[in-house]
């Protein structure tokens, strides 16, 4: 895909770029590159493939939602500096 020194100003200028003469030839070759590399993928023959979401074969492995026996509410705030009300008494932040 061709790209014109006008667009480049134009995507420099939206994106409060301030180019020099000199480098608006480099962008152009590398925008182009970009754009032509996106076109490959874009016609990429993909008949056939079967539909992947990772190269491996990998996944997330959750544990089971079980409900286990916890500690008694007293035996956690033993060693709690303050307590109030069955809770951690915390310094307040603001």
């Amino acid at each position: 895909m061709k790209v014109s020194k006008e667009e480049i100003l134009h995507i420099a200028k939206l994106a409060d770029l301030n180019l020099e003469e000199s480098e608006i030839d480099t962008y152009i070759l590398n925008l182009q590159d970009i754009l032509n590399f996106a076109n490959i993928v874009n016609n990429a023959p993909v008949e056939g493939l079967k539909e992947t979401i990772a190269a491996q074969d990998t996944y997330n492995v959750f544990r089971k939602d079980e409900i286990k026996e916890s500690m008694e509410r007293d035996e956690l705030l033993q060693n709690a500096p303050e307590k109030q009300e069955g809770m951690f008494k915390i310094p307040k932040v603001l």
